[in-house]
């Protein structure tokens, strides 16, 4: 039986109708489900992280056993004030006995080269004096020769060659240099010449061709005693003082 024009269309009403009823009743079931799940608090929950706000403090992160916590930075103490040092009452205090000649000749000194510092000086002449012996038993000609005057640089280059004809070979090693005392000075013409006492302890060995021990030991400390004299012309740009005299003290 074929239903009218009239008929058909109020029956698809009827049907869209009913499936609008459908939707709307799955949409609302749906929307009180997600409300029940997400739209509670339980008063647990983390506030969000604000990294530009000072009073948020940062997520704590989990702990990690390679971690080190690092100590807390000492809080330095404020500096001290400078005090002023007072001068000294005699210039070379330790260095020279005053009214002695030595310290005339140091006045003369200072006098030429204002900034003369004799404590300066012996500091230098002692690393010379180590710096010397070392080169020496090396065979380290060119070190000696900005160190030694040139006649005294003679004598050493021809002990060096000696020794070397013979093909030993010497070991020198400082222990300590105990003693560095200024025990003469003198100005002639603007020259300055200035003698040190040096007292060390060395460990010196000669070996010959075959390593066998020829002079010293290699396992004694032998106390020496050397003095020492240093010169050079004041009132130069030339800063340093060179080695003009040796001998062993006795």
């Amino acid at each position: 039986m074929r239903l009218c024009r009239g008929a058909r269309k109020a029956w698809r009403s009827a049907v869209l109708d009913i499936y609008t009823i459908i939707f709307l009743a799955l949409a609302v079931f749906i929307f009180v489900r997600l409300r029940s799940v997400l739209g509670q608090r339980t008063g647990r929950e983390r506030p969000p992280y604000d990294p530009y706000s000072r009073d948020t403090a940062r997520p704590p992160q989990p702990a990690s056993d390679k971690v080190v916590p690092l100590p807390e930075r000492p809080v330095s103490p404020p500096a001290a004030s400078p005090v002023d040092e007072a001068p000294p009452a005699y210039r070379w205090e330790g260095v020279a006995q005053e009214g002695s000649a030595t310290a005339a000749a140091l006045d003369e000194i200072a006098r030429i080269e204002p900034d003369f510092d004799a404590r300066h000086f012996l500091t230098g002449a002692r690393a010379a004096y180590e710096m010397i012996v070392t080169a020496f038993a090396a065979g380290d000609r060119r070190a000696l020769k900005d160190l030694l005057a040139k006649d005294v640089y003679d004598g050493f280059v021809s002990a060096i060659a000696d020794r070397e004809s013979r093909r030993e070979t010497m070991e020198s090693r400082f222990v300590a240099v105990e003693q560095a005392e200024l025990q003469d000075v003198t100005v002639r013409d603007r020259s300055a010449q200035l003698t040190v006492r040096f007292v060390s302890k060395l460990i010196s060995v000669t070996r010959g061709p075959d390593g066998a021990v020829v002079d010293g030991s290699p396992d004694t400390v032998a106390d020496v005693t050397d003095v020492w004299t240093f010169a050079r012309d004041l009132g130069t740009r030339d800063p340093n003082w060179k080695l003009v005299a040796t001998e062993a003290a006795q």
